[in-house]
């Protein structure tokens, strides 16, 4: 809408009184802006049901993310015209920054717009993959969102800067001079930022595995890998805030990357079934290589190792099929209990400690006690 033609034609309404019309504009500015807000708002709200329904996530991210920045961007285009209007009536300083204020608001509308768009899109794909029962990268898809998130921030704080007058160069060699201040002051943040940008990088876990550190008590589910932190719960349901520096100084073990887990276990017989003990060694090597759950392609060690104190020990070594927790603890139970239906079939017994204590007969002992000394 011309303003001139608006002045002109209030002029003529009003009879001349200017500050009359100058009211009447701003109201029929803002009543624009009130009813455009309101269909708006319903018209995109309706786009983001039926968007909804819909098997690409794209479109809804995009009008989801579009509700709320596009409703301020509204209310800040009609001020700023309705500012303007008062403006040509009036010479406050104060509405010099008007267009500025107009400019950042327009801008930091559409950063906010790109910046949810991005989120939705990134939940969007994690949940499509997952209804689908398709396996994902959580933490590539975090990684690649952040990264595309700041890239966003960081474009609209420089054309901000541009729109308002500033020469981008010189900001960015004041950058330049001042990020080493700013990595003096702030280098373990900075640690902790590339810290998380290895863990991306070289990706030694990801969000969902199971990772522990005999350097440090850590041990647990990896939730969340953030720039400065890697939120991990413990078994016991706390959460354990480490920061990511921590993880360029430490081993970090990844069980949930094993291939196999191992079933190491001693069985040990009692002396007394010193001749069973080959038939035993034979039918546990059997049993496990009959078993459905046990790796044939690994190492399987069935031998009777040594004479211990009390016990002549079978060493058996083997690794299960499964690498889930529960599942090969339900596998190693069976395995034992199978062993021991051996050990009873061939009529022995698995041992526990004992000692054997030998005493002279009572006759010989009084004998030995009243002979005559040797003269």
């Amino acid at each position: 809408m011309n303003p001139e033609f608006l002045d002109g034609w209030l002029a003529r309404l009003t009879g001349g009184d200017a500050l009359l019309a100058l009211v009447l504009q701003v109201f029929i500015v803002v009543l624009a802006v009130v009813v455009a807000n309101f269909f708006l708002r319903r018209v995109l709200a309706r786009l983001d049901e039926r968007t909804r329904l819909t098997a690409t996530p794209w479109d809804n991210a995009l009008v989801s993310a579009a509700r709320k920045p596009m409703a301020l961007m509204a209310w800040i285009i009609g001020l700023a015209f309705a500012a303007r209007m008062v403006q040509s009536h009036a010479d406050a300083a104060l509405f010099e920054a008007v267009g500025p204020i107009r400019t950042v608001g327009v801008i930091a509308c559409l950063t906010w717009f790109l910046v949810c768009f991005i989120s939705n899109v990134q939940d969007g794909v994690i949940k499509q993959r997952m209804a689908r029962g398709e396996s994902i990268d959580r933490t590539t898809v975090d990684a690649i969102g952040k990264l595309l998130r700041v890239s966003v921030l960081i474009t609209a704080v420089l054309v901000g800067l541009q729109s308002l007058g500033f020469s981008i160069s010189g900001v960015l060699a004041f950058g330049g001079i001042g990020g080493i201040a700013v990595g003096f002051a702030a280098k373990d943040m900075l640690a902790n930022f590339f810290g998380g940008l290895m863990v991306y990088l070289d990706r030694p876990f990801v969000v969902g595995e199971w990772i522990r550190s005999s350097d440090k008590e850590i041990e647990g589910t990896v939730e969340e890998i953030g720039w400065r932190l890697t939120r991990i719960r413990t078994f016991d349901k706390r959460p354990l805030y480490v920061p990511n520096a921590i993880f360029t100084q430490i081993t970090v073990e990844n069980p949930s990357r094993m291939s196999n887990r191992r079933i190491y276990e001693t069985v040990g017989l009692r002396y007394a079934d010193i001749d069973k003990v080959a038939d035993v060694v034979a039918d546990i090597k059997r049993m496990l290589r009959e078993h459905p759950e046990i790796d044939q392609a690994q190492t399987m060690i069935v031998n009777f190792t040594q004479f211990a104190a009390s016990s002549l020990d079978i060493m058996v070594y083997t690794f299960t099929v499964t690498t889930g927790w529960v599942a090969f603890h339900e596998v190693k139970q069976d395995v034992m209990l199978k062993i021991a239906d051996i050990v009873a079939r061939h009529g022995a017994e698995i041992a526990f400690p004992t000692r054997t204590v030998h005493l002279e007969s009572a006759i010989d002992t009084v004998a030995v006690a009243q002979a005559p000394a040797a003269g």
